[in-house]
């Protein structure tokens, strides 16, 4: 499932490429989303080719294809920095609200069990919880503070995965995975912030980021 940040990002693609038939440029796609700087939008862009919605065109500046969209997708440019909600949102489900997750220094331990109602049609299949957003570190694909992530529990993440990870059995903190070496790197989405690195051992993913609710 995407978040909001690469929904938004392929449907900017997506119109671009049907009303002129060029791709934007990445200037152009930063602008768009209301991101700090292009490595933002690489990020996506990479998001977005690993799950096979876009295609990078070889030998050709600034070549993007779309491959496929997701069914739910809105084919319209969404106002920049708000959730994309699919159409058949009607029907809400409760799921449990575990409390606050930082984006940003990681803070205690997720806790909590109040109910949090959310669209059924943001939730794909498996088991889900929701966080509500602290800090600012994740702003560049579009997480700001104050917003309520939706979390389908898994124990794994794949490079570039957004996730929900518990460090050292007592901190939780939601950056983006990857691996480097022998060790595990969280990445922020905040060129403020510095990557943290940890032995694997000291990281439990404790699930995925699948889509975000923004309050007005």
């Amino acid at each position: 499932m995407l978040t909001s940040k690469q929904h938004e990002l392929l449907n900017f693609i997506h119109t671009r490429l049907s009303a002129t038939g060029v791709s934007p440029s990445f200037d152009e796609m930063r602008e768009a989303l209301d991101l700090k700087s292009k490595s933002g939008v690489h990020r996506l862009i990479s998001a977005l080719e690993e799950r096979q919605f876009i295609r990078r065109l070889p030998n050709r500046a600034r070549a993007l294809e779309i491959v496929r969209m997701p069914e739910a997708a809105v084919q319209t440019p969404a106002p920049a920095r708000r959730p994309i909600v699919p159409a058949a949102a009607n029907d809400m489900v409760e799921i449990p609200m575990h409390g606050r997750i930082a984006a940003g220094t990681p803070i205690e331990a997720l806790q909590g069990t109040e109910g949090f109602a959310v669209p059924a049609a943001l939730l794909g299949p498996g088991e889900h919880y929701a966080l509500e957003v602290s800090g600012d570190s994740m702003v560049e694909e579009g997480i700001l503070d104050g917003d309520y992530a939706l979390i389908r529990k898994v124990d794994t993440a794949r490079d570039g995965d957004i996730v929900v990870a518990l460090i050292d059995q007592a901190e939780a903190t939601l950056k983006t995975f990857r691996r480097e070496g022998q060790m595990v790197r969280l990445d922020p989405a905040n060129r403020q912030y510095e990557a943290q690195r940890y032995r694997p051992d000291q990281v439990l993913i404790q699930g995925r980021l699948a889509g975000l609710i923004r309050r007005y």
